[in-house]
């Protein structure tokens, strides 16, 4: 199927910088481009603010009308959240399907959910940013043409009634209750069992299923696309020192998510909030990656993940065009791709593990084989003699502050 022709509209407000107003049109385009169009041109305005009617002004509006009719355009995408009267205004003005940011990522993630909650969660969000925006619209919200920004679960012709999006609204949000008390309960039993979670956070296509496949030995999606990886995955690995930590990969964060969208994912991040460790993907040859890693840390500030002890990783070392300045402590440089960084960040998680966790000496008698292996298994041991003289092995290691196992350390 041949992808759609798109035009791609922006305003400049006085209050954005250059550097992120350009950054934030580079990542509309590419998720145009992810969500199967080709962007044909790009149009910009510089404006105190939006017009409240029509987003852009009368005369660029004419220079948009004249390029849709020359390029035979099938799709014109906002660089911003519209209004419903705006997003109406501009679809007459222009004769053509007219969407904004927020839907266009709405249709990515229909595309990209795996999961009954994923799909549960995606068709929320459309549905709450749709109810607003269907008086007066008529068919133009159905999904009867198909195309860019109408597809979501199941793909159906959209009733535009709404009170039938109210019900079914009321409906998702109950059975995305059970889905949420499913994960809490396994999230519990985690904990219980004492196992070390560690969550890869970062911004879209840094690098983090890459890393996790590479970690795992998993095949999860792996694009050089935005949300590559929607529903979160969590698979076991072994520390170079024997210990068994679960390690999770998360959707990819982006600046400017549609609040619907936020709401909806909340509790797929939650995955974030629980974790003992954080490692952060950063990809250290984009040209705003300063931005991206504020975008992060905003975010894991929001979900109230911000104390949890993280390393920063910049991915991608062999594309750097230039030295990169580190902004957040610890970090490392690395390519995801090359066994030698992979080795190296674990051993780095290791060390910092360590540092923020309790040092213990030992002595264990040669019939305790099973607490033993409770000690490799869910510390980090830096060594272990047998003394034959005392017929006792001797253990040295570090374990966390708050696990049953620190009984050990009183008696």
């Amino acid at each position: 199927m041949a992808n759609e022709k798109v035009i791609i509209i922006a305003v400049k407000q006085q209050k954005q910088t250059n550097v992120h107003f350009e950054s934030s049109l580079a990542e509309l385009q590419s998720l145009s481009n992810t969500a199967g169009g080709d962007v044909v041109q790009i149009f910009t305005q510089n404006r105190e603010k939006m017009n409240p009617a029509t987003y852009l002004g009368s005369g660029k509006i004419e220079e948009i009308i004249t390029s849709v009719q020359e390029n035979d355009v099938d799709l014109v995408i906002a660089n911003d959240e519209l209004s419903p009267i705006q997003l109406r205004n501009l679809s007459i003005a222009l004769g053509v399907r007219m969407i904004d940011r927020s839907q266009l990522i709405l249709d990515i993630f229909a595309q990209r959910a795996r999961t009954k909650e994923g799909k549960l969660q995606v068709e929320l969000a459309q549905l709450e940013y749709l109810l607003p925006r269907l008086r007066g619209q008529g068919t133009e919200l159905s999904r009867l043409g198909g195309g860019i920004g109408t597809r979501g679960p199941g793909e159906t012709k959209l009733e535009t009634d709404q009170r039938h999006i109210r019900r079914r609204i009321h409906d998702i949000k109950q059975r995305l209750q059970t889905v949420v008390k499913q994960r809490e309960q396994y999230r519990k039993r985690r904990k219980t069992n004492d196992v070390v979670q560690i969550a890869i956070v970062g911004y879209t296509n840094a690098g983090k299923s890459t890393l996790f496949n590479r970690l795992t030995n998993s095949d999860s999606l792996e694009e050089d696309q935005l949300f590559a990886t929607l529903d979160p995955l969590t698979r076991q690995i072994q520390l170079p020192s024997g210990m068994k930590v679960l390690i999770t990969d998360t959707v990819g964060f982006l600046q400017d998510l549609p609040t619907s969208l936020i709401a909806a994912f909340k509790s797929t991040l939650e995955e974030v909030t629980e974790a003992d460790f954080l490692i952060h993907m950063v990809d250290g040859s984009h040209p705003d990656l300063n931005q991206q890693q504020d975008t992060v840390l905003r975010l894991l500030k929001e979900l109230q993940a911000d104390t949890i002890p993280m390393l920063t990783v910049y991915n991608k070392k062999d594309l750097f065009e230039q030295d990169v300045i580190p902004m957040n402590h610890p970090y490392m440089f690395m390519t995801a791709h090359r066994e030698a960084d992979i080795q190296q960040l674990l051993r780095k998680v290791e060390n910092l593990l360590k540092a923020e966790w309790q040092f213990y000496s030992l002595s264990l008698l040669p019939d305790q084989g099973k607490l033993l292996q409770q000690l490799e298994q869910d510390t980090i041991i830096e060594s272990k003699l047998f003394l034959e003289e005392k017929q006792v092995y001797k253990i040295k290691g570090y374990m966390r502050k708050d696990i049953p196992l620190n009984r050990l350390l009183e008696e």
